[in-house]
């Protein structure tokens, strides 16, 4: 085993494991605090039993992380290699960053016992800011340009400062729509599981390092959550978690300088958030009416009758089709 294929392998490894035992830990803890998630009202109703489940699991598995590669980095600065990892370091600043916008949702929603914490104003506003502070620190060190990259082709467009307009926009929305897929029971973890997959096998393709490092955390991370987070749930991530999958998911795109790419292995989280979009804009035009029975399109395919297996099994291979048409595409 050489060493690229040895470093991916230790952090993956490591990150499931760390995360495996920090939630064994976690989960009692979040529990005897009374920290659990609480059930709108206008929910689904058949969700009510999960009412309690302790949430806020997702810092289990960003302290993990986060430990895994504070060896990693200390590694590579005693060998004198640390500034070639600028790009990974604020892709994953950029993740934790989104984390904690996360963990203060999750806090307030537990302080006031219900399951509304800070209102969408303020999150998509601190998301936002913080896309732009990602996106500036990234283009000012040379790791971002505006040519944007055609997939299928080897064109380029460049696009000056609407680049970073449009750069914005896609962190934001993407990251909202891994918070929006954390609806059922390992559905979040596991279409971020397959994303992982594919960003591994795309940077052994290219032996690209930093790829393979966000590839392994995002693996081992996912793995070691859905041992407590599949169905039924011992625990939930919460926007802690969702948020930081989201935002490392799509930061890997950025990071390897092909957004387009990154909407397409995303698309599972795109489509959850254009669901609900599509579902309120629909029920303002048409005075009432709904597009979905109800949205996200994931509780829509419950009101099926899907139950949670399924309703996993498919998303998790949707993910892997749209992770293959992203193949294609680089």
């Amino acid at each position: 085993m050489n060493e690229f294929s040895m470093t991916f392998t230790v952090i993956a490894v490591a990150v499931f494991l760390l995360t495996v035992v920090a939630e064994r830990i976690l989960i009692p803890i979040l529990r005897s605090h009374k920290l659990g998630q609480t059930i709108l009202e206008i929910g689904p109703r058949w969700h009510k039993d999960k009412e309690g489940t302790p949430t806020m699991g997702g810092i289990g598995f960003i302290l993990a992380s986060m430990l895994v590669m504070a060896g990693f980095f200390i590694v590579r600065a005693v060998q004198g290699t640390s500034a070639d990892y600028i790009p990974l370091a604020l892709t994953l600043t950029y993740a934790v960053g989104n984390g904690a916008i996360g963990f203060v949702d999750d806090y307030c929603k537990l302080l006031k016992k219900e399951n509304q914490g800070l209102t969408w104003k303020q999150k998509l506003l601190l998301q936002l800011v913080l896309a732009a502070a990602y996106v500036c620190v990234m283009s000012y060190t040379g790791y971002m340009d505006t040519a944007l990259r055609l997939p299928f082709t080897d064109r380029t467009i460049e696009l000056g400062w609407g680049y970073y307009v449009i750069a914005v926009a896609v962190l934001a929305g993407v990251v909202n729509g891994g918070n929006i897929t954390d609806g059922i029971d390992g559905l979040c973890s596991s279409v971020t599981f397959v994303i992982g997959g594919f960003l591994a096998i795309w940077a052994f393709s290219a032996r690209e390092e930093q790829l393979s490092v966000v590839a392994a955390v995002l693996l081992g991370a996912s793995l070691g959550f859905l041992v407590y987070n599949f169905h039924p749930a011992k625990v939930f991530m919460g926007d802690t978690g969702s948020l930081f999958f989201g935002s490392l998911a799509i930061g890997s795109a950025f990071m390897m300088q092909q957004p387009i790419v990154g909407l397409i292995f995303t698309a599972v989280f795109i489509l959850e958030m254009l669901s609900s979009l599509l579902q309120v804009l629909y029920f303002r035009l048409t005075h009432g009416k709904r597009l979905f029975k109800m949205a996200p399109v994931h509780h829509h395919f419950e009101k099926c009758g899907w139950s949670e297996y399924r309703i996993v099994a498919v998303f998790s291979l949707a993910a892997v089709l749209f992770c293959l048409l992203a193949w294609f595409a680089l």
